[in-house]
């Protein structure tokens, strides 16, 4: 849900030529977004942001868009991704920034969580049928208002759309409250990889891991561990849906474990006239940062 505009501190985090505001947390109409890259870049500018990455679901088709947006608008434009995992029972989501987004492996790995989606896609659908809301894929697809390329896949938010437009859920929080959320009556978790192994991904195709939204996951022994497992180089301490409370136990982490500190909104634009999770900008960290993540993944 919308959010008031959270601006992290990160004093400690030098100026390496890159000044400003970044968000970097985006996504787009690649994934589960409602807008093209494009706009997402455009909506930075406005903001006055001197940086944005977009870090799709699972793929990295909105990267060249954005990257030429950025070119524009003459802001940067960080090329990130966002891989989907499970430990610990739960989903954990790996952002990855600075890739190699033409990796023909990276690639192929990705269209493997991408069939993996899928399949979860599909099991969601079974469910909801089995509960008596007349619903397919199809419809979904359909309900997005355009193809989908073979790079781009459905999430939740897009059944989600379907369960509004046909009556069974009030708005989108009440779908994901009813249905999609974990523990939810139509919730699946597939099989996934692990957050080591997707640490791995990224670090093999020349980018910088860093561990998404840590407080949404109520499990602070669970995120240690992935901490003294993983290859991360960061943590995404600031993120619409964190607390004051989860921001300090990420710094205090960031502080033990040498990682740098990241923050977004995780924005993926307005549906019902809701924004989710927040607006681009609302949560933003120093643009310094960026030459932290590309000196990283210099070194990998």
């Amino acid at each position: 849900m919308q959010q008031e505009s959270k601006i992290s501190p990160l004093k400690d985090q030098a100026d390496n030529g890159f000044s400003g505001r970044a968000d970097l947390h985006t996504h787009t109409l690649s994934s589960d977004g409602m807008q093209p890259p494009a706009e997402n870049v455009r909506l930075a500018y406005e903001k006055g942001l001197a940086a944005v990455a977009v870090t799709d679901h699972d793929t990295v088709a909105g990267v060249a868009e954005a990257l030429e947006a950025g070119r524009k608008y003459g802001i940067a434009v960080v090329p990130g991704v966002e891989i989907s995992t499970r430990a610990g029972g739960k989903e954990i989501h790996v952002l990855g920034y600075y890739i190699d987004t033409q990796q023909e492996l990276f690639l192929s790995r990705l269209a493997e969580q991408r069939d993996t989606r899928a399949r979860r896609n599909e099991a969601i659908i079974a469910k909801l049928k089995g509960l008596g809301i007349k619903i397919t894929l199809d419809q979904v697809v359909a309900g997005i208002g355009r193809g989908l390329k073979p790079d781009e896949s459905v999430g939740r938010p897009h059944i989600a759309d379907e369960l509004v437009r046909l009556g069974a859920a009030e708005d989108m929080r009440d779908a994901f409250d009813k249905y999609l959320a974990e523990g939810a009556a139509a919730y699946v978790s597939p099989p996934r990889i692990t957050p080591e192994l997707a640490c791995q991904w990224i670090a093999e195709a020349g980018g910088s891991a860093v561990l998404a939204h840590p407080g949404i996951y109520g499990d602070d022994e669970l995120v240690r561990g992935i901490i003294e497992r993983s290859g991360l180089r960061g943590i995404e301490a600031y993120h619409s849906d964190h607390g004051p409370a989860d921001e300090e136990r990420c710094l205090l982490l960031a502080e033990e474990f040498g990682l740098l500190v990241t923050g977004g909104s995780d924005f993926h634009g307005a549906r019902q006239g809701v924004v989710f999770h927040g607006e681009i900008g609302s949560v933003s960290v120093p643009a310094a940062v960026l030459e932290q993540l590309k000196s990283a993944s210099d070194r990998t």
